[in-house]
């Protein structure tokens, strides 16, 4: 019997077949087999995370003039910019995961209170991996500031079967959304996959986000690989220069599983250079330990890598909770 799509139908696309959404044309494959998962864990090295990492919440402003962000953790940060507020893929739970008793624990509390932040006018949600798509937290959200939720094609059934009354702007790549008359959210190409259990691989789609607001661009990259370069230097082509890129840079190793999927810090490196990112910051490391490498790795290899390349340091800042960036 033939799959059906319980979150999106519609017309097929380059990137749509009518059941399944796919990567862009001759980037690398990121589906795996329950075979190749099976190697991954057997061949999994003892790198054991610290349980806890200290972090001193902070209590942002009501309102930022220019552009400050504060991380939260992983994947999760509050950009404000031109008097609006904006969340990224917020996931306040303890685990990353869709039950509470198991799955990957986070080892630090977020640098924000959930009760601690400004008034949230818009969610940017890239895609429905349980450490991006959180449903408790998307539900204290709306109750406390209804926000604007945007995100691509299916993920809006997700959410809305859970919250009914929840306010959805979905689009495709290529898609611009308004969250007010002087900020927009540009749905952008990534390099990813998607999917809530073991019967809806890519059902939903992923993207990252270009957000223009104040005269100033801030990439979002959510989760993806690098592939062939192709979609940064485009996003370069079709933007100009960037003033600030979100980027990972942690959950990349083994390498042969996950470089399809995460970037390691070298290739995000080379993401702020396509872009031509004036300053960029890391982010998706440090929180939740989802892959192989040991937990400071992601920003000592940073470090080194801008280094080697003779780049600035402070050009590129792995964030920690609670670290705030003001530009």
């Amino acid at each position: 019997m033939p799959a059906k799509n319980p979150y999106y139908q519609g017309p097929v696309s380059d990137h749509f077949d009518g059941v399944r959404f796919h990567n862009l044309r001759d980037e690398p494959e990121t589906d795996r087999s329950l075979g190749e998962v099976l190697k991954w864990r057997r061949s999994a090295p003892d790198n054991p995370w610290p349980k806890s990492t200290p972090v001193t919440p902070v209590v942002p402003d009501a309102r930022v003039d220019g552009l400050r962000v504060t991380m939260v953790g992983h994947a999760t940060l509050l950009i404000q910019i031109g008097a609006c507020n904006l969340l990224t893929d917020p996931v306040w739970s303890n685990r990353a995961s869709p039950v509470t008793f198991a799955g990957p624990k986070r080892v630090n509390v977020p640098g924000i209170a959930l009760a601690d932040l400004p008034p949230i006018d818009a969610v940017l949600l890239s895609h429905n991996h349980y450490d991006h798509l959180d449903i408790t937290t998307l539900k204290a959200l709306h109750a406390r500031h209804r926000p604007l939720i945007v995100t691509p094609l299916g993920n809006d059934t997700i959410v809305r079967r859970r919250i009914p009354e929840a306010r959805i702007a979905t689009g495709d790549w290529g898609d611009a959304i308004a969250v007010n008359p002087a900020v927009t959210a540009h749905l952008v190409p990534a390099l990813h996959w998607s999917s809530r259990g073991p019967r809806d691989r890519r059902m939903a789609l992923w993207c990252g986000f270009m957000v223009e607001a104040a005269g100033r661009l801030v990439y979002f990259a959510g989760d993806t690989g690098y592939g062939t370069g192709a979609i940064f230097r485009r996003l370069r082509a079709q933007f100009g220069p960037v003033d600030l890129a979100i980027l990972p840079i942690g959950a990349y190793d083994p390498r042969w599983f996950m470089a399809a999927q995460h970037t390691d810090p070298e290739e995000a490196i080379r993401i702020m250079l396509d872009l031509d990112a004036r300053a960029a910051l890391g982010m998706h490391w440090g929180t939740f330990k989802l892959t192989d490498e040991p937990w400071q790795d992601p920003a000592e290899r940073l470090q080194a890598g801008l280094l080697e390349q003779g780049i600035d340091p402070q050009r590129f800042t792995a964030m920690l909770p609670a670290q705030v960036a003001e530009f």
